[in-house]
């Protein structure tokens, strides 16, 4: 029977590797112990505390499912939940379009394409209050002279922080286009070319089709940062304006998820808090349940490519 030698270079690189998968999990547990008490732990108290009537949480009483019952009952949060999913599919919409627009632009090869670049992304570097009150003494600056505020229209508001996430939002996503529009193949493309395809039938049926990847990150991404927004939200309208139900309670017409959940919590009812961690978890679950179903979508158009 014959014998194989192994080569003595791949002999000599497993006895060198052999120490470091020794010690491999001992460089991951700091990140696990990180994970468990920064994520794992609060996300477990926090569900638990959904089950309960608490004002701290060393202070409880367990409730079952009252806290869910209140939180299905409560209007502003059907209001909230209705408002931001009719944000979120718009903002969606309208930062992936724009955004693949501006990195198709910057990738034909004008000049100055670099100082576009950085120019777009600027604003993904200014964190969301200060966004937020810049927006707000714009818009109120543009509003005051037909005598409309942003804080006293809904529909202002809707669209303020529309084009606010738009702002935010367009640059960081137009990199991540650029990146996938880099990636399509030359060969590819001047294929199309030979074969007589002009420039819109070759983006639809040769670009678009190679940067689905990107083009599920992005959806990804914008999807689940609409319905995440928060600060935003908090920082050019606070809900504001808001309307009076014939039962005293009041719903603010530009209340987002997050937003509701926050103003539950910190309300003037403390008693409610258990009530908000009931809507948070709910929050959790809606945003987990959306983010996979997107990015499972639009990964099987991956594979069909």
């Amino acid at each position: 029977m014959k014998k194989y030698r192994r080569d003595p270079a791949a002999v000599q690189s497993d006895i060198l590797r052999r120490p470091y998968t020794r010690v491999f999990p001992l460089f991951l547990l700091p990140m696990f112990a990180s994970f468990c008490i920064g994520f794992i732990w609060p996300f477990l108290q926090g569900l638990f505390l959904s089950f309960t009537k608490f004002k701290t949480t060393s202070k409880w009483t367990w409730v079952g499912l009252d806290n869910y019952v209140k939180a299905f009952a409560d209007e502003s949060f059907r209001y909230s939940f209705g408002y931001t999913a009719l944000y979120a599919v718009v903002s969606v919409i309208l930062i992936n379009v724009l955004a693949f627009a501006v990195a198709y632009a910057l990738t034909q090869k004008i000049k100055g394409a670099n100082l576009f670049r950085t120019v777009f992304f600027m604003p993904n570097l200014i964190g969301g209050i200060v966004l937020g009150y810049i927006w707000s003494m714009i818009f109120d600056g543009v509003l005051g002279a037909y005598g409309e505020s942003i804080l006293t229209n809904s529909t202002w508001g809707f669209w303020g922080l529309i084009v606010l996430m738009c702002w935010q939002q367009i640059g960081y996503m137009m990199i991540i286009y650029i990146a996938g529009l880099q990636a399509v193949p030359e060969d590819m493309l001047e294929a199309a070319r030979i074969d007589g395809a002009n420039g819109w039938q070759t983006l639809i049926k040769v670009t678009i089709p190679n940067v689905i990847p990107s083009i599920t990150i992005c959806m990804f991404l914008s999807l689940t940062n609409g319905f995440k927004l928060f600060d935003q939200n908090l920082a050019l309208t606070g809900g504001l304006p808001y309307i009076i139900n014939p039962d005293g309670t009041a719903v603010h017409t530009t209340e987002m998820l997050a937003l509701n959940i926050y103003n539950t919590f910190y309300g003037q009812n403390v008693n409610s808090r258990g009530t908000a961690q009931a809507k948070a978890v709910l929050f959790f679950i809606l945003v987990a349940a959306i983010g996979l179903f997107q990015l499972t979508s639009t990964r099987k158009k991956e594979v069909q490519q």
